[in-house]
């Protein structure tokens, strides 16, 4: 089961999310929250395997509270949900170290599929929205020289870490490389390794303010 905590200020889409998130599909509501700070208390009581978190709340906004969370050690994945195509918003969830992010209104098996795939340590970016997202994220990005530590990358690694950044899962990389998916996790271990990052969300940030990730037209 897929331990989840519910963090959204309106209790029908709660409600909604319990529905989808169901035991028969493997998941396991541990806690619900209406705001960012209620959140942070109960991460640490129910140890989650994800947090699903709106970003406008009252009290403590999504944003704010993904990146406290993800100050800690053993922080859970964060999935960000909006109803809102603000492309500022999902850009700082995003360097907040939000795993992904998908709309409240996509279908019920894209929530099932972005809960799951970023409960396993992986990223998940709503593709309706991610070109937009990606182009608002470049444009407000410090200007950063290409790191020393890039050239410590192999040629593979590279590729590795450009696919990371587009939000693809290890089987989708091993498919678009012609390699297998044992291969891509090799190599993803190797790249957190060389530059020094704690997580996947970290690696795509990384990604993105090196100008490996360009979004697409």
């Amino acid at each position: 089961m897929i331990r989840v905590i519910l963090v959204d200020d309106q209790p029908l889409v709660r409600a909604g999310l319990r529905m989808i998130l169901s035991p028969e599909d493997g998941f396991e509501i541990v806690a619900e929250c209406d705001e960012g700070a209620a959140c942070l208390s109960a991460v640490a009581t129910t140890r989650p395997d994800v947090v699903l978190m709106d970003v406008r709340m009252k009290g403590m906004d999504g944003v704010e509270a993904t990146r406290r969370l993800r100050e800690r050690p053993d922080a859970p994945p964060v999935l960000i949900l909006t109803t809102f195509d603000d492309d500022e918003i999902l850009s700082s969830a995003l360097r907040a170290g939000a795993a992904g992010f998908v709309l409240k209104d996509a279908p019920a098996e894209d929530l099932i599929r972005a809960t799951r795939v970023v409960a396993s340590g992986e990223a998940w970016l709503d593709p309706a929205v991610t070109a937009r997202v990606l182009a608002t994220y470049r444009g407000s990005a410090p200007a950063i020289t290409p790191a020393e530590e890039l050239a410590s990358l192999t040629p593979r690694e590279l590729d590795v870490l450009r696919l990371m950044g587009r939000g693809l899962t290890n089987q989708e990389i091993a498919d678009a490389l012609y390699i297998g998916e044992a291969t891509v996790k090799s190599h993803v271990g190797h790249i957190l390794d060389k530059l020094n990052l704690r997580d996947r969300p970290a690696a795509i940030v990384y990604a993105f303010d090196h100008g490996l990730v360009q979004p697409e037209p």
